[in-house]
């Protein structure tokens, strides 16, 4: 199989990367309403593609909000059946001014870290690029007649704007999206030659906040001193929210806390890492953090509370001396293993409502939230990705956790009773979420390489358990 797979992909490199750029060119924003008929024309676009691969019973399935592309191959009843899911939306690209290249215009362009080319656009990595790998390698198993099991797509166009209606997506519709595993491309490895499976994702909270001060924006001249400044309010309330050791101090936080044996902790740090070149990288002189945890575990198994924005008063043009009144911030925190987005939420809430002092009103506005997952390495789905990726690596994957949050793994667990594998082959320096986003074009091949292999194991391991 192995040797089908790779002689129809070198055969058709240039279309599959082709397709990936024109569906690069398209400005799948879910979070700004202008881009609406650009977010249904990406949902057309991959209901095409998964056609052409050879899908039957393809469909864009309405939602709330924007839609489900799903689509389905069922070669036998009895065997086992991957649920593959993806989403074709994209972060907005501001600022723009930072991007050295259009991000909607995708340019292919060697660096250091990938002589074979990367391809510089929003979306390349995050999870067009990713996504359509699985769209690619569907196709090569059908037309080399090597499917060795079911497969089903589920698509959607909300994941950057916390996936808002899936979950009722989902639950409306078990029946269709029975499966054995859900497999994810959303994830990363450690680097081009040292491939990793992620076993685990932190949980999100996600809230706004707003202080209310004076009715009014005033004269700082003839009110401050003696009007409380929201701005000044809110950040003296922000700083508040760690100590000195910069350890979080909403109470209750860490209660539900996971902490790791130090067994655990030590395999851990046997990833391969250099304090130094992640610091030369972020251009920083130094990293910091909760006491008493090294950078990895900072961004892996402990939680974290950030600020993710923060605005209010005059911020135009020369000088305005006022004294707002309202001043505004979004604050994200990263949850771990047993902490419940709900229950962080509201002690979140409550917490930040105490400190506030009487001379300003506060307001906290929830947003979206996940929750942090776990997944086993002893089970066969995940032998059957370690197996796939030590074939076309050549070397057996690193199981890490990650610092990021995908909410709907959680929910598919609760909704439909499946475990999920992140076979992700990003990198960590592909700019997600900023300017100059990009992809691999190594890591592109490399996951359409790879992805059959995982079903060819995974079938096998399955009819044998």
């Amino acid at each position: 199989m192995k040797e089908q797979v790779q002689s129809y992909l070198e055969t058709h490199k240039e279309r599959f990367l082709k397709e990936l750029t024109d569906l690069l060119k398209i400005p799948s924003v879910s979070a700004d309403p202008a881009y609406a008929k650009s977010v249904h024309a990406t949902a057309d676009a991959v209901a095409t593609a998964l056609t052409a691969a050879g899908a039957d019973h393809v469909e864009i399935c309405q939602t709330a909000g924007y839609p489900v592309v799903y689509a389905d191959k069922i070669i036998d009843p009895s065997k086992p059946t991957v649920l593959v899911y993806g989403h074709y939306d994209v972060q907005p690209a501001d600022p723009m001014e930072l991007w050295d290249s259009p991000p909607f215009e995708p340019v292919i362009k060697k660096t250091d870290l990938h002589p074979e080319g990367a391809i510089f656009a929003r979306g390349a990595c995050d999870d067009k690029g990713q996504m359509y790998m699985h769209v690619k390698a569907f196709e090569i198993m059908m037309k080399t007649d090597s499917l060795p099991c079911n497969v089903k797509f589920m698509i959607e166009g909300e994941e950057e704007i916390g996936s808002e209606n899936l979950a009722a997506f989902v639950r409306a519709n078990t029946d269709r999206l029975a499966a054995d595993i859900v497999l994810v491309s959303d994830t990363g490895i450690i680097s081009n030659d040292t491939p990793a499976i992620t076993v685990g994702l932190r949980g999100l909270s996600y809230c706004e906040v707003e202080v209310t001060g004076p009715n009014r924006d005033l004269h700082s001249g003839l009110y401050g001193g003696a009007v409380a400044n929201p701005i000044n309010v809110l950040c003296e309330m922000i700083a508040s929210l760690r100590d000195e050791n910069k350890h979080i101090t909403i109470p209750g936080f860490y209660d539900d806390v996971e902490e790791l044996s130090a067994e655990n902790r030590a395999a851990m740090a046997e990833a391969p890492f250099s304090e130094e070149a992640y610091k030369k990288a972020l251009d920083l002189k130094s990293t910091e953090g909760e006491n008493g945890y090294s950078t990895l575990e900072r961004t892996s198994i402990r939680p974290t509370c950030d600020i993710n924005g923060i605005w209010g008063g005059y911020i135009g043009e020369g000088a305005k001396t006022v004294l707002p009144s309202k001043a505004y911030a979004k604050i994200s925190m990263r949850l771990v293993p047993h902490q419940s987005s709900d229950k962080i939420t509201a002690l979140f809430q409550k917490h930040f409502e105490a400190i506030a002092p009487p001379s300003v009103t506060v307001k906290v506005t929830p947003h979206h939230g996940g929750e942090a997952v776990a997944i086993p390495t002893n089970f066969p789905a995940y032998i059957a990705a370690s197996k796939a990726m030590e074939d076309t690596f050549g070397k057996k994957p690193i199981p890490v956790r990650g610092g990021g949050s995908i909410p709907i793994v959680a929910m598919f667990e609760e909704a439909l009773g499946l475990k999920t594998i992140l076979m992700g082959f990003g990198l960590d320096s592909d700019a997600i979420h900023s300017p100059n986003e990009h992809y691999g074009v190594f890591n592109y091949f490399k996951g359409i390489e790879t992805i059959p292999l995982f079903y060819h194991y995974y079938s096998q391991l399955f009819n044998n358990a």
